[in-house]
């Protein structure tokens, strides 16, 4: 959970690094809460048909879409590359896989253009 709220803290920072480990148990967490809040969502009746999306999981994607953003620009930094990256995501299907391969790059040991390297990064992680 400590990852998480790392990332909520540092919600506007789009210079640095972020680790493989920060990146991805943010997503998860952040997945799991938009799931249960979905849930709480048709529980309540707050979901709109049309959109598909309700009052309560809206307003969080809305909240969480800056760190979101932010931690994406510093996990592409970490493995060496510019946060326009990004714009690869309006591919659609290939942006998005081309994304997934570079969020789970390893990490560029050391220290590059974009700061120092994040020392909290296992060394069991997928490396490509």
């Amino acid at each position: 959970m400590n990852w998480y709220f790392k990332v909520l803290k540092n919600y506007g920072v789009f210079i640095g690094r972020a680790s493989r480990k920060e990146f991805w148990f943010f997503f998860l967490i952040n997945s799991v809460i938009s799931m249960l809040l979905i849930f709480v969502d048709y529980g309540l009746g707050t979901i709109d048909e049309g959109a598909q999306l309700g009052w309560i999981s809206g307003f969080y994607v809305l909240a969480t879409a800056l760190p979101t953003f932010a931690v994406g620009v510093r996990r592409l930094h970490d493995s060496g590359r510019s946060g326009w990256w990004l714009a690869i995501g309006l591919v659609p299907v290939v942006g998005n896989l081309v994304l997934l391969v570079l969020f789970l790059l390893e990490s560029n040991p050391g220290e590059n253009q974009f700061g120092h390297y994040p020392e909290s990064e296992p060394t069991s992680m997928l490396k490509l």
